[in-house]
């Protein structure tokens, strides 16, 4: 007889089952990590004390009216609202404010290697727009290619030139305004200090000529 006829059903289950799984006790769920909240540019500016929000805006818009004019209105929920209140504020500053801002700009800076020819030409050519209209010439070049940027200066320039004093006011606020939006995008979104500010007053305001050129 076989040895297996011997052994019942019951027998050969025990014999072949697998061995019991251990019951494991699982601790308490730990709650999910959050990251603490870390202050937006913004932020900094809403709650910076009124001398370093002042000194911001002025380094951005080169005029103490209208640096006020934003600073004293702060907080801002977003930066759309403070973009739309800078602009709204340029639209009141009197002829004496915008002389102000006009004052601290300068020309777009120029690619290095750019020709020393180029540069002579855009000297003139500035020379004559500030003999005419008494204040530097302002231009918002956006993202505009900086290989670009020399034809298009030159370009306004000479058209702005047949301009009247007060058509070419108009104009220049305009640009002002499109600046100042530029700088204070840039640096409440985080890129730094704002950016196309102008060098003290008698700095170059243009790239040098690259050498031999």
């Amino acid at each position: 007889m076989n040895v297996l006829d011997n052994v019942n059903d019951t027998s050969l289950t025990a014999l072949t089952a697998s061995p019991a799984t251990p019951h494991v006790t699982r601790g308490p769920t730990l709650p999910a990590h959050r990251l603490p909240h870390l202050p937006t540019p913004l932020d900094v500016f809403n709650a910076a004390p009124d001398d370093e929000a002042d000194a911001l805006l002025l380094h951005c818009l080169h005029s103490l009216r209208w640096s006020r004019r934003i600073a004293d209105h702060r907080p801002y929920p977003d930066v759309e609202s403070l973009l739309a209140a800078a602009d709204e504020a340029a639209y009141d500053l009197s002829p004496a404010d915008l002389s102000e801002a006009l004052t601290g700009e300068c020309l777009p800076e120029l690619p290095e290697d750019t020709y020393s020819a180029a540069h002579t030409a855009l000297t003139a050519a500035h020379a004559a727009y500030e003999a005419k209209f008494g204040h530097v010439f302002v231009i918002y070049l956006g993202d505009m290619p900086p290989a670009e940027s020399l034809d298009r200066v030159l370009e306004g320039i000479r058209s702005r030139l047949t301009n009247d004093p007060e058509e070419e006011r108009v104009i220049a606020a305009e640009e002002l305004r499109r600046l100042a939006s530029g700088r204070l995008m840039s640096h409440l979104r985080g890129a730094g200090q704002c950016p196309s500010a102008a060098p003290p007053r008698g700095a170059t305001s243009h790239a040098r000529p690259a050498p031999g050129k």
